[in-house]
């Protein structure tokens, strides 16, 4: 039986509520151990980077256990973007394209925005989200390939995943 609209509309958006509850395990509990997770940057011609490898990216982390460090960094007080207290955020999703399914995987594409607060300033973050998801051996999807194209021209401060 192929992976349905909705079963992968509510499982995207149970990811995105784990972010606004900052309930980071439960995130991580999304994404596959061999997921790749990837933010790339605009190039000085507004191109998309196209290679993680050898291009600069605003996040890349091959395998979730990058996402483990991540999610580990900002749990202790140890995160780089010094997100001190840890922004208020609401994750909306849109525009929810089922681009291929079958009945253990599906190619999804979807519009995001997130609004966050954080020192009695609102920032609004959009885009687009290129996911690959597959079906675990529990049953459960997984995410096994998220793409997430920040399309803001001017970010304030550094990017994270709870941002995005």
């Amino acid at each position: 039986m192929t992976i349905s609209y909705e079963e992968i509309r509510d499982f995207l958006h149970s990811e995105q509520r784990a972010l606004d509850d900052k309930d980071y395990d439960n995130w991580l509990e999304h994404y596959d151990k061999e997921a790749e997770y990837w933010v790339p940057s605009w190039d000085v011609d507004g191109e998309l980077t196209v290679d993680p490898q050898s291009e600069i990216s605003l996040i890349y982390y091959a395998r979730r256990d990058g996402l483990e460090d991540r999610v580990f960094r900002i749990k202790t007080d140890r995160s780089s973007a010094s997100s001190l207290p840890e922004p208020r955020t609401q994750h909306m999703l849109s525009n929810l394209e089922v681009l291929n399914a079958s009945a253990g995987d599906a190619e999804v594409r979807y519009s995001w925005l997130t609004n966050s607060v954080r020192y009695n300033s609102v920032d609004t973050y959009f885009g687009t989200a290129f996911v690959t998801l597959v079906r675990g051996e529990d049953g459960s999807l997984k995410i096994k390939r998220k793409k997430i194209v920040l399309k803001n021209d001017y970010i304030h401060h550094v990017v994270d995943i709870y941002h995005l």
